[in-house]
C-alpha cells in the first residue's frame, strides 16, 4: 500500500484491522465492477467475447460436488474471489513479495498490472483446468477478454486502495 500508511504495519504486511478489511472490500468491489463492465458490457459491445465468470465458478463448485447454481456461481466469484480472495492476494502475498524482490522503484502501476496478469494465469490457466474445462479455454476469444479483464482488475484494485487508504 502506501509508505507510512497507518493501515500498514511496520513490516511489509498490512496490519489486519477493520480499516484494512474495509479497504479490501471497497477496492475489491470497484475492481470487480470494472472487470464485469469490461467483460459483460464493453467487450461484447465491441464485438468481442462476453465473460461469464460465474460459469467458471459454477464449474469449479460442481467439480467438488458443491452447490453450483447460478446464485452460487455469482456469490463465489463476486464475494469470495472479487471482494476477498484477490484483494487478500494483493495485500498479503503479491505486494509484499514484489517489494521484497523488486523494491518500490517501479511505482504501483506495473506491479498491479503484473498482479492482474498473474490472476489471469491462475484463473484461466489453472482454475479452468481444475474445473474440468480446457486449458486456457483453448485460447479462444474469451481467453483474451479475460486477460484484459484481469489486468484491469489488478490496476483498478491498487488504484482504489491507493486513493482511499488513510494518509499518514
Amino acid at each position: 500500500m502506501l509508505k507510512n500508511d497507518p493501515v500498514t504495519s511496520t513490516g511489509l504486511l498490512p496490519k489486519l484491522s477493520v480499516a484494512t478489511v474495509g479497504l479490501m472490500f471497497i477496492a475489491g468491489f470497484v475492481a470487480t465492477m470494472a472487470f464485469d463492465l469490461w467483460g459483460q458490457v464493453i467487450s461484447p459491445g465491441l464485438g468481442f467475447a462476453t465473460l461469464s465468470p460465474h460459469g467458471l465458478a459454477k464449474s469449479l463448485l460442481g467439480k467438488f460436488g458443491l452447490p453450483n447454481s447460478d446464485f452460487a456461481g455469482y456469490f463465489f466469484h463476486f464475494y469470495l474471489v472479487g471482494l476477498i480472495g484477490y484483494p487478500v492476494g494483493w495485500l498479503f502475498v503479491f505486494e509484499p513479495v514484489w517489494k521484497r524482490v523488486i523494491g518500490g522503484t517501479l511505482g504501483w502501476f506495473i506491479p498491479s498490472a503484473v498482479y492482474g496478469f498473474g490472476l489471469w494465469v491462475f484463473a484461466i490457466g489453472g482454475i479452468t483446468t481444475i474445473a474440468g474445462l480446457p486449458f486456457f479455454l483453448n485460447f479462444t476469444g474469451i481467453t483474451w477478454v479475460a486477460l484484459v479483464g484481469h489486468v484491469a482488475y489488478g490496476i483498478v484494485l491498487v488504484a482504489v486502495l491507493r486513493a482511499i487508504a488513510p494518509k499518514a
